[in-house]
């Protein structure tokens, strides 16, 4: 966390110091009046201060300059056995100071407020100086200097099987969002998807198609990839026990379930036709995203995927059963790290983790603690963002922690970007339960309407044209809707 927070810092620096690069559009004017403001100190006879620095003034709607010259006066006045109160008499240095100086015209005022000096621009000058640096700088104003620390976001991965929702698209969006802020900022940066390929969601959309649907997918890969979050949603219900559910209804529940979990073990041992079948409807799900992503903006440099860092998680977890961080259970009980107790604490806080079911199968934590092992050994980043909702926030925290009981040296290099996920009337959306919205409807849905205005508003538009527009405005109406609820809510 200490690590994150200084990178933190550092995004914070180059924002205050994109801020106060207008001061150069100013240098000329702000080294005059520190001359000035050196004058009258010489001609009171005051100590120097050790420099003048000149900082934008903090106040609403107001464009102008200050500095705390006067705050060094009075500090040096009070080691030198002045009885007097430093903000005090900075306040009246301050007014003695500014009525002295003959600035430039370019300063509106020139006031003491409570001991700094502030010269304020009138705001038409202000607009004109920044109008004039920022055509000379074009898509370079207010970029940061170029820097080593490689990063890397982690962002825009649904699990596949499923079909793009509107809350997927609030995950792509602030991802994408935090990627180009960092990159402007000067972080070589790369943009990283980690759709999960695998587990007993992904099983189940693969029993549900050879159980009722097999060789009747659709034409289209938007078609094709709701269609295998219909047969999801669809397998699911008859996978979950219903009210008032009678022995016969239960006994059927059950013979589905084994089916289905005898079919995640067959895919666990390799078996060509499962898997055959488990990377075509895979390609289904992964021309959905790539569509969606294209439509967005979003250009993705490297994906992993769940299923390759499968076998190197199960490494992982033999070498913490090894060295005692894991305690595995098997074959009646999974494999466990109880996190808490490895690191001593008396008071609950990051509980036991299951690291490797009693079958011997993986979970989702298995997997990150290899990725993680991945992307800083393989792709050499130096800070890996985890753009994830905030339901995730323990997974992540214990992920982090294992990394670190293992003695994983970039642990404290990862960090969980949580965010406020996106909810219906009814709830959170759930792909389980088949209550989700599709991103595609609500962007056809934003271009319709956009359309229907334009078409009121201006009937002469060519087809071709108005189209264009309302594709252009319906989807920046509904990225501008995700960027602009804080990430927290």
């Amino acid at each position: 966390m200490r690590a994150y927070a200084a990178f933190l810092f550092g995004l914070r620096a180059h924002a205050i110091i994109t801020l106060n690069k207008d001061r150069l559009m100013f240098q000329k004017e702000l080294a005059s009046a520190s001359k000035q403001l050196m004058k009258a100190i010489e001609a009171e006879k005051l100590p120097s201060p050790d420099s003048i620095e000149w900082i934008p003034t903090p106040f609403q709607g107001d464009w102008g300059y200050g500095t705390a010259a006067c705050f060094q006066i009075a500090a040096a006045e009070a080691r030198s056995g002045a009885k007097i109160q430093v903000p005090v008499r900075a306040q009246e240095l301050a007014m003695l100071l500014a009525g002295n100086m003959d600035f430039s015209p370019d300063f509106e005022t020139c006031q003491a407020v409570r001991g700094y000096i502030n010269l304020s621009i009138p705001a038409s000058r202000y607009a004109e100086k920044v109008t004039d640096h920022v055509l000379r700088s074009l898509s370079n104003f207010g970029r940061g200097e170029p820097k080593t620390e490689r990063v890397m976001v982690e962002y825009a991965q649904p699990n596949t099987h499923h079909s793009f929702h509107i809350g997927h698209a609030r995950n792509a969006i602030l991802g994408e969002a935090l990627a180009r802020i960092v990159e402007f900022a000067g972080y070589p940066t790369m943009r990283a998807s980690y759709p999960g390929d695998i587990g007993l969601g992904v099983i189940t959309c693969l029993w549900g198609y050879l159980k009722f649907h097999k060789d009747q997918e659709p034409e289209g890969v938007h078609e094709r990839g709701q269609w295998l979050a219909t047969i999801y949603t669809e397998a699911n219900a008859l996978l979950t026990p219903g009210e008032n559910e009678s022995e016969q209804d239960r006994a059927q529940r059950q013979a589905f379930d084994a089916e289905r979990r005898a079919l995640l073990k067959k895919w666990d041992q390799g078996d060509a036709e499962i898997h055959e079948l488990w990377l075509r409807t895979r390609q289904w799900s992964l021309d959905e995203l790539d569509e969606i992503l294209k439509l967005l903006g979003i250009h993705i440099d490297v994906y992993f995927y769940e299923s390759q860092v499968d076998e190197p998680a199960k490494e992982i977890v033999e070498e913490l059963i090894r060295i005692t961080i894991a305690e595995d259970g098997r074959p009646e009980e999974p494999v466990i790290v109880r996190i808490d107790d490895q690191l001593g604490l008396q008071k609950e806080k990051y509980r036991t983790a299951v690291i490797l079911r009693s079958d011997g199968t993986s979970l989702y934590l298995t997997k990150d603690l290899a990725l993680a092992k991945e992307k800083f050994e393989k792709f050499n980043v130096d800070r890996s963002i985890y753009v994830v909702d905030v339901r995730q926030s323990l997974h992540f925290q214990q992920a982090f922690k294992i990394l670190e009981l293992w003695g994983f040296p970039q642990a404290e290099k990862c960090y969980h970007l949580a965010y406020g996920f996106v909810t219906l009337p009814a709830g959170a959306m759930s792909a389980r339960r088949g209550n989700v919205i599709l991103f595609m409807d609500v962007y056809h849905e934003a271009v319709r309407r956009v359309e229907a205005i334009i078409a009121e508003k201006n009937p002469q538009l060519i087809d071709a044209q108005r189209r264009r527009v309302a594709e252009q405005v319906g989807l920046g109406a509904l990225i501008y809707s995700m960027l602009a609820v804080d990430n927290n809510k």
